[in-house]
């Protein structure tokens, strides 16, 4: 009762999707907090040893509802074993990821347990509320942390009513820690039968279509982000030479994107991937707070950027003051001629 629970997506190779291990990772801290534990739901088409993923990250339940039907993922299904699992333990805390599963599903679980859910939190905390009107207080409140308004703001939302208090998180957001190799966890097998009814199979997946990822900027330990600043597509080539020579990825802010001046795939921030690489320089990039959201932990941030008061420089280890067609030439050409 009232414990803390992360739904776990599946991959194609039927292992726990990254996503889901960053949440566990955050979802156990949230616990200790709460001093209560972490549960994972696991619904699909798999054995049972999948928990010995789940088990280092600290979980100490693992629903498991497995049946072939359940697999691919289905929106009905889903959503009414979710909902059962929830009815039944009454959670405090519940967190999804914000990839298409989890987009799908945690509304529609919001919706049938008439609770609240914050999509795409940039942070999760625990702290305590009063309300301002009434003075009534609460404690060990989620707090739900994102950018809002257009990034404008970065805003702390609360559910102090309804319960569980819901969230999407987008990979690469949390960071993944490990507890203990030899940690105990618990596997409960759902009777998902109590939850479904003929109806729930009404949408039948016939055939499917995958395409790989071409792009990974995600595990790139480095990475040249280009942004508006870069001026043009044919610029970002000087990236792209950059990258290359580091041995990295090319990355972009939303306003290269929607300028057409790189694909969609390499957008990194709150709409894009979250990143982490050992180094990040960043060009031409003012720093917005909803792209500094996706890649503010990088262990080193390099800005070259013409304007010395953008607000990537405020984060940035090394700023650079220049025009990036003039920079990036000389830092190639060192690199290139300083390295074996």
């Amino acid at each position: 009762m009232n414990n803390v629970f992360v739904y776990c997506e599946l991959t194609e190779e039927n292992s726990v999707a990254e996503v889901s291990i960053e949440l566990c990772s955050k979802g156990r801290k949230l616990a200790n907090d709460l001093g209560v534990k972490l549960e994972a739901v696991l619904i699909g088409n798999m054995s049972e040893e999948i928990a010995s993923q789940l088990s280092p990250l600290g979980v100490d339940v693992l629903h498991l509802a497995q049946d072939k039907r359940f697999s691919p993922y289905t929106t009905m299904p889903h959503a009414a074993i979710v909902c059962g699992i929830f009815r039944k333990e009454q959670p405090e805390i519940a967190l999804f990821g914000a990839t298409s599963v989890g987009r799908d599903l945690a509304p529609r679980v919001a919706s049938e347990l008439r609770c609240g859910l914050t999509a795409d939190c940039t942070s999760l905390e625990i702290g305590n509320h009063t309300e301002a009107k009434t003075g009534k207080e609460y404690t060990n409140l989620l707090y739900q942390i994102r950018p809002a308004f257009g990034g404008n703001i970065i805003a702390t939302i609360i559910n102090p009513d309804t319960r569980p208090q819901m969230a999407t998180v987008r990979e690469g957001v949390m960071k993944k820690e490990m507890v203990s190799n030899n940690y105990n966890i618990e596997v409960k097998k759902v009777d998902a039968e109590q939850f479904l009814n003929p109806a729930h199979f009404a949408v039948e997946i016939i055939e499917r279509h995958i395409e790989a990822q071409k792009i990974n900027i995600k595990n790139s330990n480095i990475i040249v982000a280009g942004g508006y600043g870069v001026g043009s597509r044919e610029n970002f080539k000087l990236l792209f030479e950059l990258a290359d020579a580091l041995g990295g990825e090319v990355g972009a802010s939303r306003a290269a994107v929607d300028a057409g001046y790189v694909e969609h795939e390499r957008q990194i921030g709150q709409t894009g991937v979250t990143v982490r690489p050992k180094l990040y320089i960043a060009c031409g990039i003012s720093g917005a707070v909803q792209h500094r959201a996706g890649m503010a932990e990088s262990a080193t941030i390099i800005s070259i950027n013409n304007d010395p008061n953008a607000p990537i420089n405020n984060i940035a280890d090394y700023v650079i003051n220049g025009e990036v067609q003039d920079v990036i030439p000389k830092m190639i050409k060192y690199y290139r001629s300083n390295s074996k």
